[in-house]
């Protein structure tokens, strides 16, 4: 929030809403329950008396502007002075009359809530065996809301983050407080981690290229490692080894394949220039450079012209149809894809021209139940 470090409140409420139903079910024993219905009863004569105090208060000024009123009739006209005087009187009497009414209204209008007959009846019949109603396997998290608000009005939360602690007050039906400190569990900080999307590529790069050609490819993406730093070899390496990734290991024999610039692939494939570097970015496409930095360039092979078509074939859907079908968002398609567990075909006619995905019926959905 322009620039002074305020992040979202979040709080865990396991153990908030456990000492909510402590306090709750401590409040409906049958002492409890009776001396809050004494406390009830006390807080409605408080009331009471404040109300019949202000009620005089109203009698007194609307008897103060009856005998202002009464003396302004009785100047005789003549007296011009003394009348105006007299009238300035009146309308004062009147001014403050209605000010009292409208304070005895007001307060009239903030009486209370107090429970009716029936609900005190109900409360005190589930006082003694509330707690096991409230452990129940039959009860529903609805049953012991509906509970909860029998007496609870609000619980007011204040979160004291250096502390580790929270303080609770709990406000009851009919104007009673309870104050309650909580410690909060310590949470760790998360720890350092290299993003979901330099994990998926590092595996289909580490195929084809050595760590210090994988961390220029890494850095021209403007990827950085999980310290914001830029990638070299060794930490490609520190990486790949962490997560189990063979190193790369040149063929025996030299790859087939003409190797082009990425204008001139463009050109052989018939595809626009901007969709191979965004294929080459996101992994469809193997791209070679002579050292880190140096220009792209493509090996046409008859693997990577297969994937280029005019029509593809039927089990091949559109992007749309793969995820509704899948039950999966885009992005996780797409990541499949650049890990190599789904196949995909570039279609480059027709009106409906984009990546083509392989969905077998038996394709492995995101979420997998096992018994």
């Amino acid at each position: 929030m322009q620039g002074r470090g305020v992040y979202c409140l979040n709080v865990g409420g396991i153990q908030i809403n456990q000492a909510v139903t402590d306090a709750f079910l401590q409040a409906l024993t049958p002492a409890a329950v009776e001396a809050t219905q004494l406390a009830i009863c006390q807080l409605e004569a408080d009331h009471d008396a404040a109300l019949g105090q202000w009620r005089l208060t109203v009698e007194r000024a609307r008897y103060e502007a009856e005998r202002a009123e009464r003396q302004y009739r009785a100047v005789e006209p003549e007296n011009r002075l003394v009348a105006r005087g007299l009238e300035s009187e009146w309308e004062k009497r009147l001014r403050d009359l209605a000010a009292a009414e409208a304070e005895l209204e007001r307060r009239q209008q903030r009486r209370p809530r107090t429970l009716s007959p029936e609900e005190r009846n109900r409360i005190r019949a589930l006082g003694s065996d509330l707690r096991k109603v409230w452990t129940a396997p039959t009860t529903t998290d609805r049953d012991r809301k509906e509970l909860l608000r029998t007496l609870l009005e609000e619980v007011i939360v204040t979160v004291f983050r250096p502390e580790h602690r929270a303080h609770l007050t709990l406000r009851w039906l009919g104007g009673a407080l309870t104050e309650l400190d909580l410690p909060l569990p310590r949470s760790q900080p998360r720890g350092l981690r290299t993003s979901e999307d330099t994990i998926s590529l590092l595996p289909r790069l580490a195929a084809l290229y050595p760590d210090d050609v994988i961390a220029g490819i890494l850095n021209r993406q403007g990827r950085r490692t999980a310290t914001g730093e830029r990638f070299t070899a060794n930490q490609v390496g520190s990486l790949r080894r962490y997560r189990g990734i063979p190193r790369f290991v040149p063929p025996a024999q030299s790859p087939q394949g003409e190797v082009v610039p990425i204008r001139r692939a463009a050109q052989i494939l018939g595809m626009n220039i901007s969709t191979i570097h965004r294929w080459l970015a996101e992994g469809f496409i193997a791209g070679e450079q002579v050292t880190p930095g140096a220009p792209w360039q493509i090996r046409i092979t008859d693997e990577l012209r297969s994937r280029i078509v005019e029509q593809a074939p039927a089990e091949y859907l559109p992007m749309l149809e793969t995820t509704m079908k899948l039950g999966v968002s885009r992005q996780t398609v797409l990541q499949r894809v650049k890990r190599g567990e789904l196949q995909a075909m570039l279609v480059t006619c027709g009106r409906r021209k984009g990546l083509r995905i392989r969905v077998l019926d038996d394709q492995p959905k995101l979420f997998v139940t096992t018994s």
